[in-house]
């Protein structure tokens, strides 16, 4: 007997599966209670993600220094049907005690209000929130107490940089149940139709719900520690990879796993065949995809380089559990996990052509579409891969339109938000960037011609030198730390405003000709520094990427040829994903924009998720062609592998749909880019693209390998090969 058809000991075919399910119910027993606490350890600052080198992060650290807390403004603004008179004004006046007494709120002395506008149609208070820890409650506790006692004819807002913060959290709440719950059902539904049987999918399931525990278990002790720094956003995609990545694995194995039912009798040679079949691969694509992912601790951003880890931990769990956990439970139910369609022993040749008909080699046994593709692939394999190219490129011209130079706050929620109605009322009736002003830091000496230059800028309404008391107060002493003052400027147009980022790099560029040590943040500083850090991230880290992908596909496939075309392939697919994207959020959602980081996140899924199908078929061709020849060998590989990754890149595209259910626009546009790029890639790079060219150029492909310089002699009956092939099955 073939080792690969070794059976265990009677005694440990039972305490072996037993033992591995055993330990996965110990940690998913541990991970599932942290579902519900992980959001505690997480942030959405977005302060805490800019490098410390940042200009922002250092006027921020100055800018700390002269206040007594670490308090984040509110912005209450009531507006009137009427204009508010002198008497109507005191019972704004009033309400500014009420706001004092909210939870989580500073002193009532700190609050500033009511301040009217110019048009007297409104009235502002600036409330500064000191409970950080908890800014959506002691939001949602404004919000209360001044709806219960707000003046007759008058609209209510909490917004500002708190309300934002408050309103981004509350989008951020779906994620631990409505994002999971909605992938994990999209991803039964399709297990359902490709695989009918009822048994399998709970399986699959179950295998990846568990590297979801185990890597959530995991992450949160990291995060508890300050080890790793974790939001909402990085949260999100972490349960979205885990899910689609532990079902691409697993399907791999269960369709080697059903492929040997049918070859041999006893369930465990089955799996020990589907092992020997499967490990690489899956190994590989793993890899492949941490690594893609740690490329991302070279990023300046933090909130990048804090994905890295997190994600790649989830493609490890992802990995560990579809090659022990998905095991254990197959070997278990044996030919029952595909009920009602058990897979039984069948006959060599089952499904051989017939003796004289006319049939690529290679093909012999393969029916249905895949059939045909591979037909089309072995007749016309150069127009195939030329015309795929030409639509791949046409489709990425569409990238010119991309606008991924970052949006406003405002414009990332999508759902209704107080918060961002607010900041509207706020711009119609006060300076929008009221609240949230350009932080400077000055040196004491230079201060006065500081001021000047400030307030000569244009889009800066208002300049004050900070003079304590929880506020600028014009005309009161300036304080001083270390030799340095603080400096606040109102803008006109809102903090998160292009315009407003375009005053930040006026005043960056003129400020230091009169100080030379002066610094520029704040809110709008913030936003800026960190769109910027990203497009200089996103080309120092692709290059690496490609590197990194390209040694590990070399080393997997004993090929430089290989690796080329398919990293190439990758990027073609990659650029058509994007523009398509481009057009589509320009032409049809009509999005504003789109998060600087968008590219670079598309980026290392696409590629790294693509070259993972693009695994799972090569070394299925290598492997066929190293007894068949390259070509036969492209075509069986083809055949054999489509259904399953097909299937696998239907999972994936569903899972990170899934996202589209956070009303966010950066995670809305990562779904589609996602979704779309993984389908494109399935169907068309890896089902045709690739094939044709791996046909057209033949052995060449396996360049310098041994492979790739000899013609292989088929030893003929182990794959079925019609007598009347006009291919010769050694055909390079």
């Amino acid at each position: 007997m073939d080792i690969k058809d070794w059976t265990p000991k009677r005694w440990l075919r039972g305490v072996l599966p037993a033992a591995l399910i055993l330990i996965w119910l110990v940690v998913a027993g541990l991970g599932g209670p942290t579902f519900g606490k992980i959001s505690g350890v997480s942030s959405n600052d977005a302060a805490s993600f800019l490098p410390a080198s940042a200009e922002s992060t250092l006027a921020r650290e100055w800018h700390q220094k002269f206040l007594d807390s670490h308090s984040i403004p509110a912005i209450v603004l009531l507006v009137s049907d009427r204009p508010i008179d002198g008497a109507g004004m005191g019972a704004y006046a009033a309400l500014a005690g009420i706001l004092g007494t909210v939870p989580g709120v500073e002193q009532p002395a700190a609050i500033a209000g009511p301040i009217p506008s110019e048009d007297r149609r409104a009235v502002e208070f600036i409330v500064p929130i000191a409970d950080t820890g908890n800014v959506k409650g002691v939001v949602a506790g404004l919000r209360e107490a001044v709806n219960a006692n707000l003046p007759e004819g008058t609209t209510a807002y909490v917004t500002g940089p708190a309300g934002l913060t408050a309103d981004l959290v509350n989008a951020f709440g779906g994620i631990d149940g409505i994002l999971l719950l909605v992938a994990l059902i999209a991803v039964f539904v399709i297990l359902l139709v490709v695989y009918r049987s009822v048994v399998l999918p709970v399986l699959v399931l179950l295998t990846s719900v568990f590297a979801l525990c185990a890597s959530i278990l995991l992450i949160y002790a990291l995060a508890s520690m300050d080890w790793i720094k974790l939001s909402g956003q990085s949260q999100g995609i972490l349960s979205i990879l885990v899910i689609g990545a532990a079902t691409d694995y697993s399907l791999l194995l269960v369709a080697r796993y059903r492929e040997a039912l049918h070859a041999v009798d006893s369930k465990w040679a089955a799996m020990g065949r589907a092992l020997r079949g499967a490990w690489e691969p899956i190994v590989a694509s793993g890899a492949t995809v941490i690594i893609a992912l740690l490329c991302l601790l070279a990023s300046d951003l933090n909130s990048n380089r804090s994905l890295g880890p997190i994600a790649a931990i989830g493609i490890a769990f992802s990995l560990l559990s579809a090659l022990t956990f998905l095991p254990a439970l197959l070997v278990l139910c044996g030919r029952g996990a595909f009920w009602p369609f058990r897979p039984n022993v069948e006959q060599p040749h089952r499904h051989a052509v017939a003796t004289g008909e006319n049939f690529p080699a290679g093909l012999a046994g393969i029916s249905g579409l895949w059939r045909r593709v591979g037909l089309l692939v072995a007749s016309r394999p150069r127009t195939t891969w030329i015309a795929t190219l030409v639509l791949l490129l046409a489709a990425s011209s569409g990238v010119l339109q991309l606008q991924a130079n970052g949006v406003s706050q405002t414009q990332i929620i999508l759902a209704p938000s107080n918060a961002v109605d607010g900041q509207k009322a706020l711009g119609e009736h006060f300076d929008a960037g009221s609240g949230s002003p350009v932080v400077v830091i000055a040196r004491e000496g230079r201060a006065d011609d500081v001021v000047s230059a400030v307030a000569a800028q244009p889009g800066v309404s208002d300049v004050v030198l900070y003079s304590g008391a929880g506020r600028p107060v014009p005309g009161a002493p300036a304080v001083v730390k270390d030799g340095r003052v603080l400096i606040n400027a109102t803008l006109v147009d809102q903090a998160d405003s292009a315009a407003a980022e375009q005053v930040v790099r006026d005043l960056r560029g003129t400020l230091p000709a009169v100080d030379a040590d002066v610094l520029v943040g704040g809110v709008t500083a913030i936003a800026l520094d960190t769109n910027e850090t990203a497009q200089r991230d996103l080309w120092k880290i692709v290059p690496l990427v490609l590197v990194v992908i390209l040694l590990v596909l070399m080393a997997l496939l004993r090929s430089i040829v290989a690796p080329l075309l398919l990293i190439g392939s990758v990027v073609l697919s990659y650029a058509a994903a994007m523009g398509v994207s481009a057009l589509v959020f320009n032409h049809v959602f009509h999005f504003p924009g789109a998060d600087a980081t968008v590219p670079l996140f598309g980026f290392v899924f696409l590629v790294a998720l693509g070259v993972d199908y693009n695994i799972f078929l090569m070394t299925r061709v290598r492997e066929e062609s190293a007894r068949i020849g390259t070509r036969p060998g492209v075509l069986r590989g083809l055949g054999v592998t489509g259904s399953v990754i097909t299937s696998a890149g239907v999972v994936l595209a569903a899972t990170f749909a899934a996202l589209g259910v956070i009303p966010l626009l950066f995670l809305a546009q990562l779904a589609f880019i996602v979704a779309f790029g993984v389908l494109l890639d399935t169907v068309l790079v890896r089902s045709l693209l690739v094939p044709a060219l791996a046909y057209d150029l033949g052995r060449v492909i396996w360049w310098p390998s041994r492979l790739g310089r000899a013609p292989v002699v088929s030893t003929g009956s182990t794959t079925g090969v019609s007598t009347g092939s006009t291919t010769g099955v050694g055909r390079g």
